[in-house]
């Protein structure tokens, strides 16, 4: 008797466990991670900023950085990075910006950065968040040491698309957290909000 209660219940906690394994990939979608980022928070006008990355993705399948710029005044459209073969699964390294490229820039100029990464379903990671002030003196703080790799990533290469300013312009959701430590808590522009693109 007690054998077939024992057999009862082993072939109930497996039913239980086979079912919980096939419904937990429908519910983990798998996209890219940033793990670690840094920037300066200020630099010269006219310098090179450079933007730390470290990011991941477990299915191999990063495919750009997305980068969108707020500046008082003026609207950016998206620039992206293109993410090389070698780099799809994992990489470590900076994006750069020259503020030489950017319009109206005065001593005390602000800006925030929004960057993300895309793989190749349109997922997006969570963004990382950098805020900049442009200065006519200021010393470009270094990245912490042994966190990041010294491999150039690419120049954020500005899309002409008028898309990405109609959306700019729309709604916003709000984003409380951020890769990037010390950075200030913001609203992102609405087509660098988090998830799958649609």
């Amino acid at each position: 008797m007690n054998g077939k209660i024992l057999a009862v219940f082993f072939f109930f906690l497996c039913l239980a466990i086979g079912c919980a394994t096939l419904e937990s990939p429908k519910g983990a979608e798998k996209t890219p991670v940033i793990t670690q980022s840094f920037a300066s928070k200020e630099i010269r006008i006219g310098e090179t900023w450079k933007i730390y990355l470290n990011a991941s993705d477990p299915s191999g399948e990063m495919k750009e950085i997305s980068s969108i710029m707020e500046q008082a005044g003026q609207n950016h459209p998206e620039r992206i990075t293109e993410v090389s073969k070698e780099n799809t699964k994992e990489f470590s390294g900076y994006l750069y910006l020259s503020t030489a490229s950017l319009a109206n820039v005065l001593d005390g100029t602000s800006i925030t950065l929004w960057v993300q990464i895309r793989d190749k379903s349109g997922n997006l990671s969570q963004p990382a968040i950098f805020p900049l002030t442009i200065k006519n003196e200021a010393t470009q703080e270094a990245p912490p040491q042994g966190v990041f790799r010294e491999q150039d990533l690419g120049p954020m290469v500005a899309q002409k698309s008028s898309w990405i300013n109609s959306l700019f312009n729309s709604g916003s959701s709000t984003y409380s957290g951020s890769s990037n430590p010390g950075a200030s808590s913001a609203t992102p522009p609405p087509n660098s909000a988090p998830g799958r693109r649609r």
